[in-house]
C-alpha cells in the first residue's frame, strides 16, 4: 500500500462516519509558548478539546505534519525520525469508546486486511488515580481480539497526557502488528523493544483533568484522540522493519546514494544516509513554514537538523554543497499533499546553500582545533572524552569524525567518558523540550484571552498606521506578554510605536463588542476578515469581529468586549528576518 493510498482510505473511512476534514496546521503552534514545533495531530485543537466549539462540529479528521526532536540523537536507525506525518480523527465530546474501537477493528482488518492473528492490543491497568479500563477490554473482546492477544499495562505505557502539569489526559489503547518474529523472553509483551511488536495505531479517551493539585477529575467534555503514524503504518503494510526502505524514503536515499557514489546497502552507509534523509526533510517542511536557521526556538532546532544532515554527509566524502540536490527530491515526493514546498523552493534551496556554506567552514575550525588537542596530549595515546565532547558541542564536529582522525594518528580515545557527556548532554535537551510543556498545552488562562484579543486589536492598529502591507506571520502568548510577528521592510520609529499603542488603547477603552460568527472561508474573505494563513483554514471558520475596527478569521477563543483587556504597553520592537518584525507588549494596569 501506498502513502497515497493510505492517507485517502484513512480519512474516506471517517468523512463516510461524519468527520469533516481539516487541513494539516502549519509546524509551528500558533499562540503556544509551550512547544517549539507542532507534534501531534491534537495539538492545533487542544482549544476544542477544552471546550471551544470546532466550526466544522464535533467529528474532526486530519493528516497533521509533526516534528519531534526529544529523541533527534536517535534518528539513524530503522525506524526513528523527527518529521513524520499522522493522520488522527477526534470525537469532541461525541462519540466514546464503543463506536471508536468497533471502528478502529474495522479499519484494520477490513481496509487494510491486516489479518486478525497479526493485531494485539494493550489496555490502561489501573491505578490510583483511574480504574482498569475493562470496558476498553471487553469491546476488543467482543469484535474478536482474543483475551490473550489484550495486556493491561500501566501509566508508563497506557496513558496519555498531560502534555504539561495540568490538563486533559486519560487512559488509551494501543494496537499492534505482530511481525512473526520469535519472543525475546518469556516476557515479551506488545511494547517491548525487541521488534516483535509494532504499534500501529493509539486511541487515547480524555475523560480526566489533571488539577495543579495533581487530582484528576472527570472533564466536562469527554474527547477521543487518536493518532497512526503515515510512515511506520505503510512500513508495516508493505513488510518493512526499515521505514527508509518505503516510496517516502527510496527516491530520496536514491539521490543520495547518487551523488555520493555509495550504497545504502552497505551496513557503514545506512546510519548517514538516515540522518541525511529524515533531517532534510524536516528541515525542507520547517522553511517551508518560515523559520530561518538561527541560535534560538525553532531557528536554532533547524541549524541543528541542518548541521547534523552536514555532518553525516562528510562521513559520506560529501564535501560539495549537496544539501539542495537531496531537497529537491524530497519536494518532488511530497509537494502534491504539501504544496508550500513547491511555492518556497527557492527560499528552502537558498537557506540552505548559505546555512552549508556556513558550517563547512566551522567544520574547518573544528579541523584546527583537533590538531591543537594532539598538541596538548603530547605523547600521550588517548584523547579525553571531555575533549572529544567539548569539539562536539562547541564546533559540531562529530565524534566518529574525532575518532576516526586519531585512530590514523595511533590514538584511541575515552569512549566510556565521551558516551557519559553525551547522555548527560541528550537529559539535559529532553529536559529543556519538558520545560517547553511546563504550563501544559495552548494556555486559555483570563489574562492569556486578553492578549489574544489585543493581538486582533494590534494587527488592525499597525494596517492603519503603516499600510497594508502589514500582514501576521505569526504570535506567541503567555500570561506575561504577547508577541506579533508581522512583515514590514524597516525598523518602526518610536512615533509610529506610539501612534500604534495609542491607537489600540483608543479602541480598548471605546468598550467594543467582540462578534463571534461560523461562515464559510470565502464568505469570510468577501466581507474582507484578514486571512493570511491559507491552507490552514478548513471550509468552515470562525470570524471575530471588533465593532468596525477589526475582523479577522481565527479560533479564539476571545473577551466579549475591549474594555475586559484593560491597557497595554508595546515594550520592544525588534527584526527577526527579511522584511519581518516582532512587537512585544504586555497588558498594564
Amino acid at each position: 500500500m501506498t502513502a497515497e493510498e493510505l492517507r485517502k482510505k484513512y480519512i474516506d473511512f471517517f468523512v463516510e462516519r461524519g468527520h469533516k476534514q481539516i487541513p494539516s496546521a502549519s509546524l509551528i503552534p500558533e499562540n503556544d509558548p509551550t512547544a517549539l514545533f507542532i507534534s501531534a495531530g491534537m495539538h492545533p485543537l487542544v482549544p476544542y478539546l477544552l471546550g471551544e466549539p470546532h466550526p466544522l462540529g464535533k467529528r474532526i479528521c486530519s493528516i497533521q505534519k509533526c516534528v519531534r526532536t526529544v529523541d533527534i540523537d536517535s534518528v539513524g536507525d530503522t525506524f526513528h525520525q523527527t518529521f513524520f506525518e499522522m493522520l488522527g480523527n477526534w470525537s469532541l465530546g461525541d462519540y466514546w469508546k464503543e463506536e471508536m474501537i468497533p471502528w478502529s477493528f474495522e479499519f484494520l482488518t477490513k481496509v487494510l486486511e491486516i489479518p486478525l492473528k497479526r493485531i494485539s492490543v494493550t489496555c490502561f491497568a489501573g491505578d490510583q488515580d483511574a480504574p482498569r479500563d475493562e470496558q476498553s477490554a471487553n469491546l476488543w473482546k467482543k469484535v474478536g481480539i482474543p483475551k490473550e492477544r489484550i495486556y493491561f499495562l500501566p501509566k508508563s505505557d497506557n496513558w496519555w497526557g498531560p502534555a504539561g502539569k495540568v490538563g486533559p489526559c486519560g487512559p488509551d489503547t494501543e494496537m499492534f502488528f505482530d511481525t512473526g518474529k520469535q519472543k525475546c523472553g518469556p516476557n515479551c509483551r506488545p511494547g517491548c523493544p525487541c521488534g516483535k511488536y509494532f504499534e500501529i495505531w493509539n486511541d487515547v479517551f480524555m475523560e480526566y483533568n489533571k488539577t495543579p493539585e495533581g487530582k484528576f477529575e472527570p472533564l466536562k467534555q469527554k474527547n477521543v484522540d487518536t493518532g497512526m503514524g503515515v510512515e511506520r503504518t505503510i512500513a508495516v503494510l508493505n513488510g518493512f522493519d526499515d521505514v527508509y526502505q518505503t516510496e517516502l524514503f527510496i527516491p530520496i536515499i536514491a539521490k543520495i546514494e547518487e551523488i555520493s557514489g555509495r550504497k545504502y546497502s552497505e551496513v557503514k552507509n545506512k546510519k548517514p544516509m538516515r540522518v541525511i534523509a529524515d533531517h532534510l526533510r524536516a528541515a525542507t517542511f520547517i522553511i517551508a513554514d518560515g523559520v530561518s536557521p538561527s541560535n534560538v526556538e525553532q531557528g536554532y532546532v533547524l541549524r541543528r537538523l541542518i548541521r547534523r544532515a552536514i555532518r553525516y554527509g562528510r562521513a559520506l566524502q560529501l564535501n560539495e554543497v549537496f544539501t539542495p540536490k537531496v531537497v529537491e527530491i524530497v519536494i518532488e515526493v511530497m509537494s502534491d499533499v504539501y504544496p508550500e514546498l513547491q511555492s518556497n523552493k527557492a527560499v528552502i534551496f537558498k537557506l540552505l546553500s548559505t546555512e552549508e556554506e556556513k558550517f563547512s567552514r566551522t567544520l574547518n575550525k573544528g579541523l584546527r582545533e583537533f590538531e591543537k588537542l594532539l598538541e596538548e596530549i603530547g605523547k600521550e595515546r588517548v584523547l579525553p572524552g571531555s575533549k572529544v565532547f567539548f569539539l562536539y558541542e562547541t564546533y559540531g564536529f562529530p565524534i566518529e569524525l574525532t575518532e576516526e582522525l586519531a585512530k590514523e594518528k595511533g590514538i584511541s580515545i575515552d569512549k566510556e567518558a565521551v558516551q557519559k557527556a553525551m547522555a548527560s548532554h541528550q537529559e539535559k535537551s529532553r529536559e529543556g523540550a519538558g520545560k517547553k510543556f511546563a504550563g501544559g498545552l495552548a494556555d486559555h488562562s483570563e489574562i492569556v484571552v486578553k492578549y489574544h484579543t489585543a493581538t486582533h486589536l494590534l494587527h488592525a492598529a499597525l494596517r492603519k498606521i503603516l499600510g497594508n502591507q502589514v500582514r501576521q506571520v505569526g504570535s506567541n502568548l503567555t500570561a506575561e506578554r504577547l508577541r506579533f510577528d508581522f512583515t514590514y521592510p524597516q525598523k518602526m520609529t518610536e512615533d509610529q510605536i506610539n501612534q500604534v499603542e495609542n491607537l489600540v488603547n483608543e479602541k480598548i477603552s471605546l468598550g467594543l463588542p467582540v462578534k463571534e460568527e461560523i461562515m464559510s472561508l470565502k464568505e469570510a474573505q468577501k466581507k474582507g476578515a484578514l486571512a493570511f494563513f491559507g491552507q490552514k483554514y478548513g471550509e468552515m471558520v470562525k470570524v471575530y469581529t471588533i465593532g468596525d475596527f477589526s475582523m479577522e478569521v481565527c479560533g479564539g477563543p476571545h473577551v466579549k468586549n475591549t474594555k475586559e483587556i484593560g491597557k497595554i504597553k508595546i515594550f520592544k520592537e525588534e527584526s527577526i528576518g527579511v522584511g519581518k518584525r516582532r512587537i512585544y507588549a504586555r497588558v498594564v494596569e
